[in-house]
């Protein structure tokens, strides 16, 4: 793994077996906040639920917590992550995030558990593939699709996927991720969701996707 600065100054790293890096160059911090936190409204709901594919460096988690800690809301997290790092490495990704990065030292000294609870919320993890995962029905208020990209990793954008993640999230509910590529949007909309483009950063377009009606099937 190679560590890397992003444009606002926060770290990445580069992963040599997908080719890619776990955040664009313009930022972690700032893809994390811009995309997947206000995207999915998550920065104004009063009790969020979380679910991630993909919790890579723990970016997106604790951009989340710290949001909620700032309003005294409480969070529930759940990540799948099929390759854990190890906390030496998640230890070298340090975030202007004050309050969050308290909680998230804690959890380094437990890593790899599956739940992790405190007086902010929890947070839970499970680790396996996506398309293996067990999710809870009509539970999550957002989605954050944040694998590696269509390209290296395809099956975590596939229908399948999409459709189990779509049976997972409540009515109304936004799912959120970087990719723009044509065959997933027309995916999304097949597993339910009323797609739209947004302005992206560093790049065109971001998408976000709207749970609407019953999922299918």
């Amino acid at each position: 793994m190679e560590l890397r600065l992003t444009q606002d100054g926060t770290p990445t790293l580069f992963h040599p077996g997908y080719g890619e890096a776990y955040h664009p160059r313009q930022g972690a911090l700032l893809q994390a906040r811009r995309l997947y936190l206000e995207k999915t409204l998550t920065h104004l709901h009063p009790a969020p639920r979380v679910l991630e594919v993909g919790f890579g460096l723990g970016v997106n988690f604790r951009v989340a917590l710290e949001s909620a800690l700032l309003r005294g809301v409480r969070l529930s997290y759940l990540a799948v992550e099929r390759e854990p790092l190890p906390r030496e490495l998640l230890a070298q990704i340090p975030l202007p995030l004050p309050r969050a990065e308290e909680v998230f030292a804690d959890l380094l000294r437990a890593w790899p558990i599956p739940s992790f609870q405190g007086p902010w919320g929890e947070l839970r993890v499970l680790f396996l593939d996506v398309r293996e995962a067990v999710l809870p029905s009509c539970w999550a208020t957002a989605v954050y699709l944040d694998p590696f990209s269509p390209k290296a990793n395809p099956e975590a954008w596939s229908l399948p996927v999409l459709l189990k993640l779509r049976k997972s999230l409540k009515r109304g509910g936004r799912l959120a991720t970087y990719s723009a590529q044509g065959a997933f949007r027309r995916a999304l909309r097949e597993a339910g969701f009323a797609v739209h483009r947004v302005p992206g950063v560093g790049k065109r377009e971001w998408t976000v996707g709207i749970a609407r009606g019953a999922p299918p099937g």
